[in-house]
């Protein structure tokens, strides 16, 4: 099967409704991934197909949790999970948090090549970056553990707002540990085709 042939089917298997003008763009990211990791050492991740299943199909899978409204992607890296998710939901206003220079030049040029007018590049902290408004959820892939995700972005979140902790295998360690405030949880399998390991989203109400 063809790249696109994997994502279209990768999509209908997790049941997501993409329309092919947006899958062309989740191609196109990956693309622009894959030449912009040469110099900037983006992720370790290195093939297309294997960039479609562990970066792609894998943010998208938390897309019905996400919710509307404003969406910051803390430590977000190559742009994971708040580009995939802003492709496919255009009215979702996602704020791309990093601290890496070379990171957050990419983000710009790769929110330009997409035409993603509904993505803001923040180059800074977490624990020193000051919103104009909180946001209605704070998302985080592999940033760090439940609490340290908690202390630094829970202030970020409007009140009634959700944190979302993308992670592996059931974090039973980091959420025995969350603080006493923090302990409307919910753990989420996730179904991520092409990915033999555990997947789980840990949705905190703050």
């Amino acid at each position: 099967m063809s790249l696109d042939e994997q994502l279209a089917s990768g999509l209908a298997q997790m049941g997501l409704a993409v329309n092919a003008e947006q899958q062309g763009r989740l191609l196109d990211y990956i693309a622009l991934l894959q030449k912009w990791n040469k110099v900037y050492n983006l992720t370790a991740v290195r093939e297309p197909e294997n960039m479609l299943y562990q970066h792609l199909l894998d943010s998208l899978a938390v897309l019905p949790y996400v919710g509307t409204g404003r969406l910051l992607d803390v430590g977000s890296g190559a742009g994971l999970p708040g580009i995939p998710l802003a492709i496919v939901k255009p009215e979702l206003n996602v704020s791309l948090l990093d601290s890496n220079h070379k990171k957050t030049t990419f983000l710009r040029q790769a929110c330009i090549e997409l035409g993603l007018g509904n993505v803001a590049v923040e180059c800074v902290r977490v624990d020193t970056f000051i919103p104009q408004q909180p946001f209605d959820a704070v998302i985080s892939r592999a940033f760090s553990d439940l609490s340290e995700f908690v202390r630094l972005s829970a202030r970020l979140c409007r009140s009634g707002g959700n944190l979302l902790a993308m992670k592996g295998v059931y974090p039973h360690d980091e959420l025995a540990q969350l603080p006493a405030e923090y302990r409307q949880v919910e753990v989420v399998a996730l179904n991520v085709p092409g990915l033999e390991a555990q997947r789980h989203l840990v949705i905190i109400r703050v």
